[in-house]
Order: structure tokens, then C-alpha cells, then sequence
């Protein structure tokens, strides 16, 4: 039964915080947990906060790496383990700041002047956080560099990307980030660049910049070939969450964005969220409505609804920084649990002619996360009709489809921020960042490995590695026509006939070495293309 708008406002009252030094509300009034449920999981939530505590002090968290996770160090050196550890991150605030007022000045610039475009080249958390702080703090009007994303190893993406930029290249400065140096995806971007460049006569290494771990093979490539700069990445920062680093700050900052408000939303987050008050620390309230409304098992999906175009991207965002920390078959006894919490959405009010009908009367497998903004734009606001604006209506909205949902049996959290400014997005990232944290260590896993991608990428070498064997056994008998199973058998390789195939026909539709010569489907008949 629904409750009276009565009964809604009092739990409203008791299950609403504001973080007035924030800018932040959490509503957790639309989440029907028990009373007792917060007492029952106090101790549980301690133990979790210990466990931060730790972690922050440079306890190891990520055993099977040996590695500590540091990502709060980023925003306050002050914490870091060691004066060395703490200065190399001043350091290296300083140094993006400094060597992005070169580039806008001018005194860092291209073959044909300044720079006046940024291409990104990297792999998730390498592209996702930078996208996202793109898109929320961007401005056209105001942008020093224009941002471009290689974020995939789709050379039609690429090609999307250089069409673009056609012309310009001459006045767009890259910056690759890979940690190892070797990550297949963007090395094949740097690689595309560089041809892009060769063959607009420019020299690439004039006009790119490393950010990757010190020693590693892109580090000394560039080294080798003179490339502009090199920035860090240390062995403890996660991907995921590494906006708060080089990763992130060096392509805001070439853009021209607040990167200091940032690296300050964050830190006052971080001091929010350390509180043993759950009352007072939104992280573990977040933490805690996860837990309840997944059963401490992700059996809800988390959709991310936020209220406000240039947070489009924060729901891809967090699909990894959740689903890459809490997505684990191990816990921390080596029990099989299959964690995780599934993470998609858009924006609001466009789902609303989306998928909100399917969220309303459809399979209640999910909970909502709404992010509402309250600032709706920087100047006056036209009246769309009479004392109301457009802003006025995406809050009907806003307000209109927590209440519908809520009415039939469908739970959601409200995350309140005044704007979307450094300060708010650096507080959302740290939120989020800290809440994974906790929760992992409510249901008892590791949060900062990742196993199963590491198996994913040793599976694409075998995949490459099948594929050289394949052509060079074409190579080997011109005019010779296999089907897929007789060249795996061929190959010695029977059980990966399916592999085989998928692989040769991909071949084929490139023109890449490989001909059809007859046959259809499973049966089709593959030669060498001279």
C-alpha cells in the first residue's frame, strides 16, 4: 500500500541530509528499509570504515599486486605514507598547471601555432573520467583546446575522430595514457595518430605527451623519439579512479577547466565521508542503501538518472567504477559469491521517453539513483509559459517520476547538488569512490583488482595468436581452399574450428590476406589472396 503524503513527508524528515559544506543532499526516504536497519548494520559499517582508514595509511589493499591504493592521496599529499610519495604529487599539480598555461600561452605549440585541439588517447578509466569531466565542465565559448577521444580500437571510430580534425593536426597536441605502456587499445591509438600525423607531414613526436608509468615501454618510447612531456602514474592509482591524477587533471587542465575546484571537491568529500556518524557521511549511506537494496548480493541493477545534460556521461562513468570493483566471482575467504552491481542510465527527463515505462510497470529487477541539480543554468531563464521555465519543468519532471515510480513499489536515492561545477563533480567522483569502497567491504571483497579483465586481454592475445597461425598456414599452401574446421584440424587446433572461422571471415571482409572462394555458412571455403 502506498503511504499518505503525510507519512512520506515525516520519513522524508528523518531519512534526508544535507552536507550544508557540501552543497549536497542525500534523500534516502524513498527506500523503505526498517527502522532497525541501520542499527543492525553499525557494526558491520565500523568495521568498513576501519578498513578506509587503513587503506588510506597505505595499508596493502590489493594483495595479489602487492600495491597500495591511493587514490585520496591525490587530493590531500598530506596523507600520503611518505614525504617522497607526497611531494611527487605536489609536484606533479604544479607541473600539469604549469605546463598547461604553456600550451594556452602559446610557448608550447604545434607546427602550425598554437594548439587549439586536445586528442585524448586512452582505454577506460584513461578515457571515461576524462570524457566525463569533458563534457560536465566544458564550455565551448570558454574551452582553451577543443577535446577529441581515441577511446576505442575501432579504426572507424579512429577515422570518425581524423575527419574532424582534418586540417588541424598541425595544432592538436595528443596525450596517451597507459600505465604499462602496452595496453593493446591505446597503443593502436597512438599508433593510428602517428600515421595520421606522418601523413600530414608533421612530425608526431612535436606534438604528443605521455602519461604513463616511469620506466615503462611508452615512457621510454618517449624518451627515445623526444616526445613533449611525460607525466606519472603511479602503481597506486586504479584506473578507475585515477581522475584525480595526471589521468585526469593534465586533459581538464589543457582544456582549461577548475581543475583546483575539483581536487577540492574531492578532498572536502573525502573529509565528509571519513566520519564514523553514518548520519553524517552520505559514502556510507550510499554504501548501506546498496546493501539493502541488493539483498548484500547486486541482486538490483543501479540506474543513474541525473537530472542535467553535461552529467550525461556519469552514468558510463560509474558502470566501471562499480561494476569493475564490485564484479568479482571471489571474496575475501575465496568463496564463490559472483558479487556486483549492475550499473547503466542516461539523463533525465529524455528516459522519460525511454525506458522509465519498463522502470514503472515492468520487471522490478533495479533501483533508482537520481542526481538533481538544483541551478539550472548560469544567466535568467526564459518563461516557457507563465512563471515557469524550462528548468521548472525538467524539476516536474524530476519529481514527478520519483513519485510515480515510488508510487508503484519502486525504490530509489536522491543525490542533491547545487551545480555542476569543479567543486560538485570532484565531490561526485570522491562519493562514489568512497561508497564503492565501503560496500565492498560490507559484503567482504576486493575492490582494487581486477581479475577478470586481466583474463579477457591474456584471451584477445590467444584470439591474435590463433589468427597468425591461421594465415600463415593459408601462406603456407596457395591456391589451397579450407573450410574452418579442416584448417584448424590442420593447425592442430580442432577444438577451435568456431575461432577459426570467425577470425578468417573477419579477415575476408577487410580484404586482409584472406579470400571466400566458395561454400556458405560454417561451410565456407577460405584461401590465401595473393
Amino acid at each position: 500500500m502506498t503511504p499518505s503524503k503525510t507519512a512520506l513527508w515525516n520519513r522524508f524528515q528523518q531519512q534526508y541530509f544535507e552536507h550544508p559544506a557540501l552543497g549536497l543532499a542525500i534523500d534516502l526516504s524513498r527506500v523503505d528499509f526498517p527502522d532497525s536497519f541501520l542499527s543492525r548494520m553499525e557494526r558491520p559499517m565500523q568495521r568498513a570504515l576501519i578498513a578506509m582508514a587503513e587503506l588510506e595509511k597505505g595499508g596493502i589493499a590489493n594483495p595479489d599486486e602487492r600495491r597500495m591504493v591511493g587514490h585520496y592521496w591525490l587530493r590531500n599529499p598530506d596523507l600520503a605514507p611518505t614525504a617522497t610519495l607526497a611531494g611527487e604529487i605536489r609536484k606533479t599539480v604544479a607541473d600539469i598547471q604549469e605546463f598547461a598555461a604553456a600550451v594556452h600561452a602559446g610557448t608550447i605549440s604545434g607546427a602550425h601555432g598554437p594548439f587549439t585541439n586536445l586528442l585524448v588517447i586512452g582505454i577506460g578509466g584513461s578515457a571515461l573520467g576524462p570524457q566525463f569531466v569533458a563534457r560536465a565542465l566544458g564550455r565551448p565559448s570558454a574551452d582553451k583546446l577543443k577535446p577529441w577521444f581515441f577511446d576505442n580500437t575501432d579504426p572507424d571510430g579512429m577515422d570518425r575522430v581524423l575527419e574532424e580534425l582534418k586540417g588541424q593536426l598541425g595544432r592538436t597536441i595528443c596525450l596517451v595514457i597507459s600505465k604499462s605502456g602496452g595496453t593493446p587499445e591505446t597503443r593502436n591509438g597512438m599508433l593510428e595518430a602517428r600515421a595520421a600525423y606522418q601523413r600530414a607531414g608533421l612530425d608526431f613526436a612535436k606534438h604528443v605527451v605521455a602519461v604513463t608509468g616511469y620506466g615503462s615501454a611508452m615512457d621510454k618510447e618517449a624518451i627515445a623519439q623526444g616526445w613533449i612531456r611525460r607525466f606519472p602514474m603511479w602503481d597506486w592509482v586504479g584506473g578507475r579512479t585515477s581522475e584525480t591524477s595526471a589521468v585526469g587533471l593534465l586533459p581538464a587542465a589543457l582544456q582549461g577547466l577548475d581543475i583546483t575546484g575539483l581536487l577540492e571537491g574531492a578532498k572536502q568529500c573525502d573529509i565528509a565521508t571519513r566520519s564514523t556518524d553514518v548520519r553524517r557521511n552520505p559514502a556510507a549511506q550510499l554504501a548501506l542503501m546498496w546493501y539493502f537494496l541488493g539483498e548484500g548480493r547486486g541482486s538490483k541493477d543501479m540506474v543513474v538518472l541525473p537530472y542535467k545534460d553535461r552529467l550525461e556521461l556519469f552514468a558510463k562513468y560509474l558502470q566501471q567504477l562499480v561494476m569493475e570493483s564490485l564484479g568479482k566471482e571471489l571474496d575475501l575467504d575465496g568463496r564463490i559469491v559472483n558479487a556486483g552491481i549492475a550499473v547503466y542510465g542516461n539523463k533525465g527527463s529524455t528516459d522519460q521517453h525511454a525506458y522509465v515505462q519498463q522502470l514503472r510497470e515492468g520487471v522490478l529487477n533495479f533501483f533508482v539513483t537520481f542526481i538533481e541539480v538544483l541551478n539550472d543554468r548560469a544567466g535568467e531563464s526564459l518563461e516557457v509559459e507563465p512563471g515557469v521555465t524550462s528548468g521548472d519543468f525538467l524539476s516536474g519532471f524530476f519529481l514527478g517520476t520519483r513519485s510515480a515510480l515510488h508510487e508503484n513499489g519502486r525504490q530509489s536515492i536522491t543525490i542533491t547538488v547545487r551545480d555542476v561545477s569543479g567543486f560538485s563533480v570532484g565531490l561526485l567522483i570522491a562519493l562514489f569512490e568512497r561508497a564503492v569502497g565501503l560496500y565492498a567491504s560490507l559484503v567482504n571483497i576486493n575492490a582494487y583488482h581486477q581479475p577478470g579483465v586481466e583474463a579477457g586481454k591474456k584471451a584477445a592475445a590467444a584470439v591474435l595468436s590463433i589468427q597468425a597461425r591461421a594465415v600463415s598456414h593459408l601462406g603456407a599452401n596457395p591456391g589451397k581452399a579450407f573450410t574452418a574446421t579442416d584448417l584448424a584440424s590442420a593447425m592442430d587446433r580442432a577444438d577451435e574450428a568456431e575461432m577459426v572461422f570467425k577470425i578468417l571471415t573477419h579477415l575476408a571482409a577487410n580484404r586482409r590476406g584472406v579470400t571466400t572462394v566458395g561454400g556458405s555458412g560454417t561451410g565456407t571455403l577460405f584461401q590465401h589472396a595473393a
